[in-house]
């Protein structure tokens, strides 16, 4: 039984509330949409101010100050492999997340997913990517060893395990394979490559550190 409103003997009762059928709103609907497609474009609100935002900025990237045009919200990634005007592609975009690991760069000297960084916030600082870490095409310990023990297949996670190892072995050549594992637990190996990759540590730590390949 429906809830009544307080009116006298005799008259109607209503509801409280509106009851509104199906097709009622359907049709309401309809006449609504029917009603702002006769709007004409003049009478919509236009935006005040350009979308695009874009702005000059210099990056310092593998040892070369790099001029170019991002918008705020551009990644460091996206700067690197799309808005150079040469694009270093060695750094890869996979999940553009900062899950996986195979957009690692180094900013001065630290390695980072370079996917969740903004380009305006590298902004003065040192960016060096895989092309960075092979000057000349001469390749550093870490790359030589990744080459002899086979530390690759599909290559899209290898630079950032490149650069993650270069940023470790830098600092510590002696680490151990549980600090080597440590280093690597941000990049993801699809294929599980892993093994191979603990080789190519191994053998890049002792030439650093000089105790030969």
């Amino acid at each position: 039984m429906r809830k009544k409103t307080g009116r006298a003997e005799g008259e109607k009762s209503q509801p409280i509330g509106v009851e509104v059928s199906r097709r009622g709103f359907l049709q309401g609907a309809g006449g609504a949409a029917a009603g702002a497609l006769i709007v004409g474009p003049e009478s919509r609100a236009k935006p005040t101010v350009s979308l695009s935002g874009e702005t000059e900025v210099k990056l310092k990237v593998n040892g070369d100050l790099r001029a170019l045009t991002v918008e705020p919200r551009t990644t460091l990634l996206d700067a690197l492999r799309i808005r150079l005007t040469d694009p270093l592609t060695g750094t890869k975009l996979v999940c553009d997340r900062g899950t996986c690991g195979a957009c690692t760069v180094l900013l001065d000297g630290e390695a980072v997913c370079s996917c969740l960084m903004l380009a305006v916030d590298a902004v003065g600082r040192e960016v060096t990517t895989v092309e960075g870490l092979a000057p000349d095409g001469e390749q550093n310990a870490v790359q030589r060893a990744m080459c002899k023990h086979d530390g690759s297949m599909c290559g899209f996670c290898t630079p950032g395990i490149t650069v993650t190892l270069s940023a470790l072995l830098d600092k510590n050549p002696s680490a151990s394979q549980g600090e080597v594992k440590e280093a690597l637990a941000g990049n993801y190996c699809r294929c599980g490559t892993y093994p191979h990759v603990f080789d190519a540590a191994a053998e890049a730590g002792r030439e650093l550190s000089g105790g030969g390949k």
